[in-house]
């Protein structure tokens, strides 16, 4: 005879104190009533939900804290990069892109060293020998912006730029497409000014080229 199983009556469960939680009965930090309490309000043994809380400490809403009980530390499961750069539209992205990427224009101006600025040289040589290819001049102006950005010797500014690349690259090949007859030798002027900032060592001078060109990427796509 087929019988309900633990996990999925432990899912339900975790749904259901999610439910709760973003309906603000519980104020963030607070202790949630004991397990006894607990399991008795939702309907389930002991043992069910300890599972359902450990489903959500693994997303981030509670914390089991030995011999203290368990706590609340979000008020809703915050969703990963991916699904999140998947939803957004590409104006949302390069908005984040401004952010991200004029603060480490500013940053490895500061910072870069002379094999940041060779790194640098020669993704702006590929991109400039990248031609018409549309999907390689793509990966080459993001190999350039790459190089700015790892020049700023920040991990999580790195990590972060590259979590947009794979949303961004599909736009800007879409966008290529569709729109052959911008004008790419200004648009490769901007990335040899900002270039030539970072050589400078002019902070000011980097985040504003990074911040005038994406803004012009920008305007692209919303024209």
């Amino acid at each position: 005879m087929a019988q309900v199983q633990r996990h999925p009556l432990a899912a339900q469960a975790a749904e259901v104190l999610l439910t709760r939680i973003r309906s603000g009965e519980w104020e963030l930090g607070h202790k949630l009533p004991g397990e006894t309490t607990l399991a008795a309000q939702l309907g389930v043994g002991r043992s069910t939900l300890r599972e359902a809380i450990r489903e959500l400490a693994g997303r981030g809403v509670l914390e089991s804290r030995q011999g203290a009980g368990v706590f609340l530390t979000a008020l809703d499961v915050t969703e990963d990069w991916d699904t999140v750069l998947r939803r957004a539209d590409i104006l949302t992205v390069i908005e984040a892109r401004i952010a991200i990427e004029a603060e480490g224009a500013a940053l490895a101006a500061r910072r870069r060293t002379p094999a940041d600025l060779r790194n640098m040289l020669r993704a702006l040589a590929a991109r400039a020998e990248a031609g018409d290819a549309v999907e390689a001049l793509v990966d080459a102006d993001t190999a350039f912006h790459r190089t700015v950005v790892a020049a700023a010797h920040n991990d999580i500014l790195i990590e972060m730029f590259n979590a947009f690349v794979p949303r961004s690259r599909h736009a800007m090949i879409d966008m290529l497409r569709i729109r052959p007859t911008l004008d790419k030798h200004a648009d490769h002027d901007a990335h040899e000014v900002l270039y030539d900032a970072v050589r400078a060592r002019n902070p000011e001078a980097a985040a504003t080229a990074s911040r005038v060109h994406l803004n012009s990427l920008k305007a692209a796509f919303d024209g």
